[in-house]
């Protein structure tokens, strides 16, 4: 038997905040528990091995918070480490716990958003190198044409504060002439980066008109949701006060100062260790 807790939202640094701020505004009676691995961030370039360590750490962290769900707002870690997560550990650790990640329901809802079935992936090296996007997608609809692009930029554009600046106009548009040269016939983008959403105005300024950039968060938030609806011995185990509990694994003043470029908002946050 479960004991009710919040509901754990995990990423190896800023940017699944993206993902908990939509999951907040739709769901704002749960209680929500986030931990950015921040220390150790970012995970994109890391082995498959490594992603895997770290994320059954962060999420056994949780897991001693009190959390009977665990969502990985992060691509890498949903990528790299979700699977095995799901089907080596979780039987072990407790079986009535659960672990989900982002890269399914934006693989869900993409069918019902391009007309030319002709897409685009934009992420970090570690989530194209998994090619989880393609695998995702074409097993719901195997007449989808995925491409996939690399941003190794993005993210310290984001992080440093520069993404709204001239200098993230190069690293934007080289990226996206690279993937709609791959493929003239895209005409859908999913930013498959937790903290692309904060690159969005840019990214549309640069974008032809007949192409369009989907966030995750939105669809994140509205599956959970949906779960939650269909699974509700797990929503009667997600406890409903209205509070969100912030860790990291490196400085808390560092942290609360980034977060606020993707909160809009001062936060208090402890300093956790992962083992």
């Amino acid at each position: 038997m479960l004991t009710p807790g919040p509901i754990g939202v995990f990423d190896s640094g800023y940017g699944g905040l993206t993902i908990l701020s939509k999951i907040q505004s739709l769901m704002p009676e749960y209680d929500y528990c986030y931990l950015g691995d921040n220390s150790r961030a970012p995970y994109g370039a890391r082995s498959f091995d490594v992603v895997y360590e770290f994320t059954k750490q962060a999420v056994m962290a949780l897991f001693d918070k009190g959390c009977n769900l665990v969502i990985l707002a992060c691509n890498t870690a949903s990528a790299k480490a979700l699977r095995t997560i799901q089907q080596k550990d979780l039987p072990h650790i407790n079986p009535e716990k659960r672990v989900l990640g982002v890269i399914r329901p934006t693989a869900e809802i993409i069918g019902s958003v391009t007309k030319s079935r002709h897409i685009g992936v934009l992420g970090t090296t570690g989530t194209i190198q998994s090619e989880s996007y393609p695998i995702e997608i074409n097993k719901l609809f195997p007449d989808i044409h995925v491409e996939s692009e690399a941003c190794p930029m993005w993210v310290p554009l984001v992080e440093n504060k520069e993404y709204e600046r001239e200098g993230a106009d190069y690293f934007i548009k080289k990226n996206l002439n690279n993937i709609l040269q791959k493929d003239p016939l895209i005409d859908t983008l999913i930013l498959g980066c937790t903290h692309y959403p904060l690159l969005l105005n840019k990214i549309k300024a640069f974008l032809p008109e007949n192409v369009i950039a989907l966030s995750q968060g939105e669809y994140v938030a509205r599956s959970l949701q949906d779960y939650l609806f269909r699974h509700p011995e797990m929503a009667s185990v997600c406890t409903k006060g209205g509070i969100t509990r912030y860790y990291t694994t490196e400085s808390p003043y560092k942290f609360s100062e980034a977060a606020a470029i993707f909160l809009n908002k001062e936060i208090e946050v402890e300093r956790i260790t992962l083992e």
